[in-house]
């Protein structure tokens, strides 16, 4: 067996003169993990699809299994044994499990007329390669994140699969599902199968991970053995600068409470709540999929309204039916899917920051479009958003960048209290810190923060105080320096 699978030398693809990829070296051992990592926009998709055959590269040598490839195409990748699972899966939401499995072969393979035992044969053939159990008949929209993804690496196996791709595979799953993921990637490994995993969690890259490759600026600057790196090395490759965990630190916390909640319920959602937050804290809830933390904070935002309890907001009983009541609350929220719910990413930057405030910049039902810009200005720069034209649409913009929209057009809105929903999904580490130092700054300026996360170490090192919730009940709460990420994950499980 050769040494390497897949060799990539001197790879270059440039668009309109900009450099995607610039003499770049990628090599992938069979039956061993690669990690591919790098900060948005460092060409780690641009060498997906040279490697898929999706973008034709202008410069480089790829050789596969030791043939050297002139031309690559999507289909002659597929062909090689070259499949790729995107973040969006590619899946038929609408169809069942069985016919997401066995409809690409069928489509391979030219057929016209559906043969309901053959179909049935495909998908428990390609289950069966992973050793997955699940309903064929089940829809697959209606299946969790975990789920899909083990879906689609069945049905990439049907096609006698010798490298998978994985771009940013565990971005929604829990820590469960996560563990489930990689006992599937480990046993893929033992049957000789590579992996290609890009990921920028930096925890999960050391735990699965064999070699990385980590680019920046369409260059890598490191390719080698996992095992050479150490943690501090592996952020400074990405970022290019040193990164040093900042914990947060309370300068002011009020002495009274500006939210208390008691005996809120919501059928099988959650009951019993009772906690209370003050202005200058950042208080945590964690817990796994399914905890109620999501629901909790809904409730707060008027999304969901609870059966029964209590919320008061500066000592006087309130009832939120809406978000717009909640904003007339001073309340914000940010959702964790900011791309279907934090953002609209068809418009532009300055439009989405003022979403919220469009009173501000409006007068009797007429938008003022020079003032508006000229708000959102001032956020792109209080909040460091990289762009040089705030009229360029959010889509344009990192994960990072696009999470500091979604931030400013909360505070734009003099905000007494701002719950974030899983803060820093999706966003690479350098952003990652920075959106944390944001955090902090509005903490000590006065605001009360709630920051819901199953990511363990982010609420030890952001919050001052946790809340950890299990099967929609409270089970624990620890404060200051009486919590660490292993108490913690021991009362979660």
């Amino acid at each position: 067996m050769a040494e390497y699978l897949l060799q990539m030398t001197g790879i270059c693809k440039s668009f309109a003169g900009v450099h995607a990829l610039d003499h770049v070296n990628f090599h992938i051992r069979p039956g061993k993990v690669m990690c591919l990592a790098g900060e948005n926009g460092c060409g780690k998709s641009t060498l997906v699809k040279v490697i898929s055959g999706v973008y034709i590269r202008d410069e480089g040598e790829v050789i596969f299994e030791d043939q050297k490839l002139d031309h690559i195409t999507p289909a002659e990748a597929t062909r090689l044994g070259i499949q790729v699972i995107y973040q969006d899966l590619s899946i038929f939401p609408n169809l069942t499990v069985r016919e997401n499995l066995a409809i690409n072969s069928e489509i391979t393979a030219r057929r016209k007329i559906v043969n309901q035992k053959r179909w049935d044969d495909t998908a428990r053939e390609a289950l069966s390669r992973i050793g997955y159990k699940i309903d064929l008949d089940a829809k697959m929209g209606e299946l969790s994140v975990a789920d899909k993804q083990l879906v689609a690496i069945c049905r990439a196996l049907l096609f006698n699969a010798k490298l998978i791709i994985m771009d940013e595979p565990t971005t929604a799953l829990t820590k469960r599902e996560v563990d489930a993921l990689f006992k599937t990637v480990r046993q893929l490994k033992a049957e000789g199968i590579a992996i290609m995993f890009i990921s920028h969690k930096v925890d999960e890259i050391f735990e699965i991970s064999d070699d990385v490759c980590i680019m920046r600026n369409g260059k890598n600057v490191f390719e080698g053995p996992t095992a050479e790196l150490t943690r501090d090395d592996f952020s400074y490759y990405m970022t290019g600068r040193r990164i040093r965990p900042e914990p947060f630190v309370p300068e002011n916390i009020s002495k009274d409470p500006v939210l208390e909640v008691e005996d809120l319920n919501l059928g099988r959602y959650y009951h019993d709540i009772n906690f209370s937050l003050h202005k200058g804290e950042i208080l945590g809830i964690t817990g796994l999929l399914g905890s109620g933390r999501t629901e909790l904070a809904m409730s707060l935002f008027g999304l969901m309204k609870p059966e029964s309890g209590t919320i008061r907001l500066n000592g006087k009983e309130v009832r939120i039916t809406s978000p717009v009541r909640a904003k007339e609350l001073r309340i914000g929220y940010v959702p964790e899917d900011r791309l279907t719910e934090g953002l609209c990413m068809r418009q532009p930057i300055a439009d989405n920051i003022m979403l919220a405030s469009l009173n501000k910049v409006s007068h009797r039902g007429f938008l003022n479009h020079k003032r508006l810009f000229a708000e959102a200005e001032k956020w792109v720069k209080t909040f460091s958003i990289a762009t040089d034209d705030a009229h360029k649409y959010a889509q344009t913009l990192s994960g990072g960048n696009q999470q500091k929209i979604v931030l400013s057009k909360w505070m734009n809105n003099d905000l007494d209290i701002l719950i974030l929903n899983g803060p820093t999904v999706g966003v690479d580490i350098g952003a990652k810190q920075d959106i944390h130092h944001l955090v902090h700054g509005l903490a000590n300026n006065g605001l009360a923060v709630i920051i819901i996360s199953d990511d363990i170490p982010e609420v030890v090192e952001n919050c001052n105080r946790v809340i950890v919730m299990k099967d929609g009940g409270i089970v624990g709460e620890l404060d200051g320096t009486d919590f660490t990420e292993q108490n913690i994950t021991e009362i979660i499980h």
